[in-house]
């Protein structure tokens, strides 16, 4: 696909005052030369006119030309800054497909960037998460990680393992001088460098995951519990309609809710019960499912009623349920055994404490700063990496095979490489590169 040229809008679908068509490939200069008549000044914004086949102008605005190898992809890019309208973007499109490029695929722009290494695979994840950042904090995880942080992070524990590998296969070729290569102080001391970087950098990549994927959180219970005025509370708004009359709620609301900085998808749910009729059943059922998919399921109680017999035992062990006596201020939470949290939704008593529980739950502490942006993946990498180098340093405290004690380290290194994409494979850069919006 290293000849193909292709084109995309760099803006969101529908109306808007200026809408961004992108075209990237060994066929933009000619494709500029057609549409404007000539090639623009590179990096310079140019006046100009889009026009199509015949001629006639299809739209005018701004022309950006960023000629290969200083672009984001690598390679001749073409940008054209015109009005944002549907039908303006659709015909300026449609124009660079008769001159010969082709509709790009969701993530294509970053995926050629990052083939053409103007970035490395984690800095491509972080373009994903920078436009999907759902609070401040995230968004500048994500603008570090985007700028290399978190890159730089990663090659350089890399080059530690590295090193520690070098030595050891040096090592190799005097069998008789083992002891005193296992009692090395420079031994120790690499091998506890490399545990200390390990330790710092999972800690701000598991900040950092916590801020890009958030936690999503389900408020079920027993109707007339609470869980439409615990929404409320806690969005700040009254995202949902409350009223005393059971089954007010029958359909599943989301909102999205930001504590410290950390992005909640707060789900609310109809009330479990016996269904009075066909809505409410599909209400109970779409919950039910909410329910199982949530990464944490609050299960609110009415604290003056109690629960039911039966009810429960019959509560999900995964995900996770924290157990959430309401309506304190009417009365107290009847004595029980189980681990639960005492509130009320009217007055905001017991919340900052159920805020400090959440955060808990997605691993999630406030942070002035060293915060990566990261994936499952990443930390995934991390901990095999890890536990390989750990595993390493116990067959040298076992005085056991130094070939055995290098082939970790380098299955270690390897495992890092994955992070940055230096060790990667087709199947994964399709998976990452198809969440991407078409267009970036």
């Amino acid at each position: 696909m290293s000849g193909d040229t292709i084109v995309a809008a760099a803006t969101p679908p529908g109306c808007g005052g200026i809408g961004i068509v992108r075209i990237s490939g060994p066929a933009a200069r000619a494709i500029a030369k057609a549409m404007l008549g000539a090639v623009p000044v590179p990096r310079y914004a140019t006046t100009a006119t889009f026009a199509d086949q015949d001629g006639r102008p299809i739209d005018s605005g701004l022309a950006l030309w960023f000629p290969r190898p200083q672009s984001f992809t690598g390679e001749d890019v073409l940008e054209l800054h015109g009005h944002g309208g549907p039908v303006v973007m659709d015909l300026l499109i449609r124009r660079a497909l008769e001159l010969g490029a082709r509709a790009a695929r969701p993530g294509e722009f970053s995926e050629r960037a990052f083939l053409n290494g103007k970035i490395d695979l984690a800095q491509a994840e972080a373009i994903a998460d920078l436009i999907d950042a759902g609070s401040a904090e995230a968004a500048r995880a994500a603008l570090g990680s985007l700028a290399g942080e978190f890159s730089r992070e990663i090659v350089e524990l890399g080059l530690r393992v590295m090193g520690l590998r070098v030595f050891v296969e040096a090592a190799i070729d005097f069998p008789d001088e083992d002891v005193e290569f296992l009692d090395s102080p420079e031994v120790r001391e690499r091998l506890a460098d490399i545990a200390a970087r390990f330790g710092r950098i999972s800690r701000a990549a598991a900040q950092g995951r916590a801020l890009s994927e958030g936690l999503s959180v389900v408020i079920a219970g027993r109707p007339n519990a609470g869980k439409s005025s615990l929404l409320n509370a806690l969005a700040g708004h009254a995202a949902a309609i409350v009223t005393e009359i059971p089954g007010t709620t029958r359909d599943v609301l989301r909102e999205r809710i930001d504590i410290d900085g950390l992005p909640l998808r707060v789900i609310d749910t109809a009330g479990l019960r016996d269904a009075a009729d066909v809505i409410e059943e599909e209400g109970v059922r779409r919950a039910r499912s909410e329910m199982r998919r949530a990464d944490l399921v609050l299960y609110l109680i009415d604290s003056g009623i109690g629960a039911a017999p039966g009810e429960l035992e019959t509560l999900p062990q995964e995900p996770p349920v924290l157990l959430v006596w309401n309506k304190i201020d009417i009365a107290r939470p009847p004595d029980d055994s189980r681990p639960a949290l005492a509130i009320s939704a009217l007055t905001g008593a017991g919340l900052p404490e159920l805020r400090e529980r959440l955060k808990d739950a997605a691993g999630y502490r406030a942070s002035d700063g060293g915060v990566y942006s990261a994936r499952r993946r990443h930390l995934d990498a991390l901990a095999r990496a890890e536990g390989l180098v750990q595993s390493a340093a116990a067959r040298l405290a076992e005085r056991a095979s130094f070939e055995l004690v290098a082939e970790e380290l380098r299955l270690a290194q390897q495992a890092l490489g994955e992070i940055t994409g230096a060790v990667t494979s087709d199947a994964l850069l399709g998976a990452i590169f198809s969440s991407f919006c078409i267009g970036k």
